[in-house]
């Protein structure tokens, strides 16, 4: 008889490697510690030795997210080197917006959680330090933060979003209704359905429209920098950079 195979010890890694797995292919709701421990062939109560229950392990599941992002983000730095501030950015939050299609259930639980994983500092300086490095001002660079929002993390903060698994019936019957009341809103609704290959993670957050909006705000920093030194360069002084 052969040898039996040793199992890989249970760590805190190897657990949320299982969670991200289980939660990629079922979605957040099939994720409990009891089903999690099954997948991993152990008990349930040995997983809170490493995830201190279900809120530990949500927080556990950021900050792998956030850690796939920062080496996605490093990876993205090493492609654009020597590039200028707005490719870096660029290759920088798509990167980040690949992990989150990925994992589509990550910008609804990162947007939920009460504290802001620790990751999140250090990816952040990442892009403070490229717009300072390139001859942005601290005040721009402080409202530029503001202005990407979400969207430096891969994914945009939805206004409109619609039930998950609402019937197709129903929906229409609701943008006739819309249609009545409100046409330039049920307008925008009809003309704005998305194509089966442009990548989403939301109604309102496809691929088109995050490089869309990356675009604009980059055109708008762009301006708003040489505008910026034209003032210094003429020796005036202000808090109107923007």
């Amino acid at each position: 008889m052969g040898a039996r195979k040793r199992r890989e010890p249970l760590s805190r890694d190897r657990a949320l490697a299982a969670a991200i797995a289980l939660v990629d292919a079922e979605g957040m709701a099939a994720l409990t510690m009891r089903r999690l421990a099954a997948d991993l062939g152990v008990e349930a109560m040995s997983l809170y030795h490493h995830l201190p229950g279900k809120e530990g392990l949500l927080d556990g599941l950021v900050d792998a997210v956030v850690a796939e992002i920062v080496a996605a983000a490093a990876a993205a730095e090493t492609d654009a080197a020597g590039g200028d501030w707005r490719t870096r950015l660029r290759l920088r939050f798509l990167a980040a917006r690949a992990v989150m299609l990925r994992h589509p259930w990550a910008p609804a639980l990162l947007s939920s959680r009460p504290t802001i994983p620790a990751g999140v500092y250090g990816y952040y300086e990442g892009i403070l330090a490229t717009l300072i490095d390139c001859g942005f001002s601290y005040r721009i660079a402080h409202r530029a933060l503001h202005a990407f929002g979400s969207l430096a993390l891969g994914f945009a903060q939805e206004v409109f979003q619609p039930a998950t698994g609402a019937d197709t019936d129903a929906a229409a019957a609701d943008l006739a209704v819309l249609a009545e009341q409100l046409p330039h809103l049920a307008a925008m609704v009809a003309a704005e359905m998305h194509a089966a290959t442009d990548p989403t993670l939301g109604w309102c957050d496809s691929q088109t429209e995050f490089e869309f909006t990356l675009d604009l705000l980059f055109d708008g920093l762009e301006q708003a920098r040489s505008r910026s030194a034209t003032r210094t360069a003429a020796g005036t002084t202000g808090h109107s950079d923007l």
